[in-house]
């Protein structure tokens, strides 16, 4: 259901269920969960690239697994949402910057993926949708995620209606940050991004991820001494003291290969 190749800093990993358009269920999950944790303790890895195989980057729900949850209890329920809420997390909260290569289509819990990446690429075919509504549900799971990139106002509107949407319209809306023309130019742009991401510290990028969540999580007033504490970590850490030494010396930084 997953392919995972790390060559030297860079970990691809692809959903490969392309018969079912790399649809998730409860396997699927736990991999997916278990292989963001394990990639965010890495040290050898510095950056994650995303990808779907065949046709679509991931359109969501299994509807076979779908049609079981008709016979499970509140419990289970909870317990199955859980479990969904830990995937989407983990991909989140990785200390290494996850690119999302998107092609094809993202729906449902798809686009929920493209939301909780760091950098979301799409070329401009792709199509998205937050189709919950459309099976008489919700998306429930995604929506901190997905309200964090796009904000109230337009999930107001695509949650409602369900419809899906151009990558136009995402590029617009803030679900991801760039459309290109095609596979090959959304290949170059991710190995620019992978380029830059290789001359900066890994973990200033991993407080750096902290630093965003945390202050999205509190008001101006209490931000304060969090965001004071964390320049301060910054400052004082070994990768801190050698990126200044570096600089000021005019040498490149440790973490930068070659």
């Amino acid at each position: 259901m997953l392919k995972v190749d790390i060559q030297g800093p860079i970990a691809r990993v692809t959903f490969d269920r392309p018969e079912l358009h790399n649809a998730f269920n409860e396997e699927f999950i736990r991999t997916v969960t278990l292989t963001f944790n394990e990639l965010g303790h890495n040290s050898a890895v510095r950056a994650v690239i995303l990808a779907g195989a065949g046709k679509s980057f991931c359109a969501g729900a299994d509807l076979n697994w779908m049609k079981s949850m008709a016979s499970y209890t509140r419990e289970e329920n909870i317990e199955d949402a859980k479990n969904a809420a830990r995937m989407f997390m983990s991909i989140a909260k990785c200390p290494k910057p996850v690119i999302a290569r998107i092609h094809g289509a993202a729906l449902g819990g798809g686009a929920g993926v493209v939301a909780a990446c760091d950098i979301s690429i799409a070329v401009e075919t792709a199509q998205f949708g937050f189709t919950e509504v459309k099976l008489g549900i919700v998306p429930g799971v995604i929506a901190p995620h997905v309200l964090a990139r796009i904000g109230p106002g337009y999930a107001r509107e695509y949650f409602i209606t369900g419809e899906r949407f151009p990558a136009s319209v995402a590029l617009k809306i803030g679900l991801v940050q760039h459309v290109v023309a095609d596979e090959a130019v959304l290949d170059a742009l991710i190995a620019s991004k992978v380029e830059q991401i290789l001359t900066a510290a890994p973990g200033a990028i991993a407080a750096v991820k902290e630093l965003i969540f945390g202050v999205a999580e509190r008001t101006l007033d209490s931000s304060f001494d969090f965001t004071a504490a964390a320049i301060a970590r910054a400052r004082s850490s070994d990768e801190g003291q050698a990126g200044m030494k570096a600089f000021f010396a005019r040498e490149k930084a440790p973490w930068v290969q070659g």
